[in-house]
C-alpha cells in the first residue's frame, strides 16, 4: 500500500482508506474482522462521522491492539439523540458527543478532528466564530485533536476553509459525476435529473483542488463510488459503469488528494479496493469510460488521466499539465509549484511537438500547445 503526505497535517495516510459508515449493517464481531483484515492490506486511515455507539465500539475494539498505528478521523458536530443522528451545533450535545467518541475509539485522542459537514451558509454561520470553533480550536491547544480539518460536499464553501489558516486537511466528495456538477447547498437534489448531460468538471471544482495543492490542504476522499451508482451502468449518471479501480485513480488524481475512504461490508471488497496498488494503466483508465459514455459533454479538458504515455522525450504529460494549471492561476509562479516541476526532470522545454501524445488523449487535449505554454510560464 502506498502512502501519501495529508497536506501540511504531515501524516502519512494510505492511498485507500476505510470510509466506516456501514460498520453497524452487520454483526460487531464481523465489522471489527473487516477493520483488522483492511489494516492487514495496509490501510492505516478510518472515518468516524457516525454517532451511534455501535460503530464507534466496532471502531475502538478493532484498533486497540494498534491504536498508534491508525489515523482516526473523527467528527465534531455529529451527535446522537433519541437513537437518530442529528447534525447539530448546540454545545449542549456537542461536548457529550465528542467526548462519547474520544471514549469509544480509544488512546485519548483524534488525529484528525473534523469540523463536520458544513454544506450551507447557515452551517458555516453556525460554526465559525461561535462556542463551536471555540470548543474545536480548544481541543486543539490541548492536544486531544492532533489536526483541524473540515467535511463539506459544496466546493464554494471547502474553498473558503481552504483559505483558513487552522484548517490543514478538508474531507471532499469526489467521483467524475460530481466533479461536473456546480456547487450546491443541497447534496440530495443534484442529481435529481438524470437526463441532463455532463459538461466538464465543474471551474469551482476544478479550482478548489488547485488551491488545496497550492496551500498544501491535504483531501480525503468520501463518496468516491457515489454510493455505488458509478458501478451499476443502470443507475450511473454516465449510462455506463465504472469499476472501483477506476474511480479510486480518478480521485487520486485530483489535485491535493492523498486518500480515497471507500466504505466496504466484506473482505472481498477490502481487497478488490486495494488491488488498485497492483492495477495495470488498463484496469486504472477512467478516461475511456468518460469518453465513451452516452451522457456527457467533455472535451479539451486535462483530466491527468496518463492516457498520453508515452512521450518519447520521457516527459510526464499529465503532471506538467497539473503543475501549469496549478501556476497560472497565480499572479506568480509558487516556488513549491516550481520546485515540484523542476523536480520532474524531463520538463515541458523537451517536449519536440510530435503529437504522438495528442492521438491517444480521449478528450482532444491540445498537448504540444500546452507544453509550449508550460515552458514559456516556468521558463524551462
Amino acid at each position: 500500500m502506498k502512502l501519501r503526505r495529508l497536506g501540511k497535517t504531515n501524516l502519512l495516510v494510505s492511498e485507500v482508506g476505510f470510509g466506516g459508515e456501514w460498520l453497524e449493517r452487520h454483526p460487531e464481531e464481523h465489522s471489527v474482522q473487516l477493520i483488522r483484515h483492511a489494516h492487514e492490506k495496509g490501510i492505516n486511515i478510518i472515518d468516524c462521522w457516525m454517532p451511534d455507539p455501535k460503530s464507534r465500539d466496532i471502531i475502538g475494539k478493532a484498533i486497540a491492539d494498534c491504536r498508534d498505528e491508525w489515523i482516526v478521523q473523527g467528527h465534531i458536530g455529529s451527535t446522537w439523540q433519541n437513537g437518530q443522528y442529528v447534525r447539530s451545533r448546540d454545545m449542549k450535545v456537542v461536548v457529550p458527543a465528542f467526548e462519547d467518541l474520544l471514549q469509544r475509539i480509544g488512546g485519548g485522542y483524534i488525529d484528525l478532528g473534523m469540523i463536520h459537514y458544513i454544506d450551507t451558509q447557515e452551517d458555516w454561520d453556525n460554526s465559525m466564530n461561535t462556542a463551536f470553533l471555540d470548543y474545536v480550536r480548544e481541543l486543539h491547544e490541548k492536544g486531544i485533536i492532533r489536526h483541524i480539518g473540515m467535511s463539506t460536499h459544496n466546493p464554494r464553501l471547502a474553498k473558503r476553509a481552504a483559505k483558513l489558516d487552522f484548517i490543514e486537511m478538508i474531507l471532499f466528495s469526489i467521483n467524475p459525476a460530481f466533479d461536473m456538477k456546480p456547487a450546491s447547498e443541497d447534496l440530495m437534489t443534484m442529481f435529481d435529473n438524470y437526463d441532463e448531460q455532463l459538461k466538464g468538471i465543474d471551474p469551482e471544482r476544478e479550482s478548489l483542488y488547485r488551491l488545496c495543492e497550492t496551500r498544501d490542504v491535504g483531501i480525503t476522499v468520501m463518496k468516491g463510488f457515489f454510493g455505488g451508482a458509478l458501478l451499476d451502468e443502470k443507475r450511473s449518471p454516465f449510462g455506463v459503469a465504472f469499476t472501483p479501480a477506476q474511480l479510486i485513480h480518478y480521485a487520486l488524481t485530483r489535485p491535493a488528494v492523498s486518500s480515497i475512504l471507500c466504505g466496504y461490508d466484506t473482505t472481498e471488497q477490502v481487497d478488490q479496493a486495494v488491488a488498485y496498488e497492483t492495477a495495470s494503466p488498463e484496469e486504472r483508465d477512467y478516461a475511456s469510460v468518460i469518453a465513451s459514455a452516452p451522457l456527457h459533454s467533455y472535451a479539451g479538458q486535462c483530466t491527468y488521466c496518463g492516457h498520453c504515455q508515452p512521450c518519447p522525450m520521457g516527459i510526464d504529460i499529465a503532471m506538467v499539465n497539473k503543475f501549469y494549471d496549478l501556476a497560472k492561476q497565480q499572479e506568480t509562479v509558487p516556488e513549491s509549484v516550481r520546485s515540484h516541476y523542476e523536480g520532474l526532470g524531463a520538463t515541458a522545454s523537451a517536449c519536440i511537438g510530435c503529437q504522438s501524445c495528442e492521438a491517444r488523449c480521449p478528450f482532444g487535449v491540445q498537448i504540444a500547445k500546452r507544453m509550449a505554454d508550460a515552458k514559456t510560464l516556468f521558463g524551462f
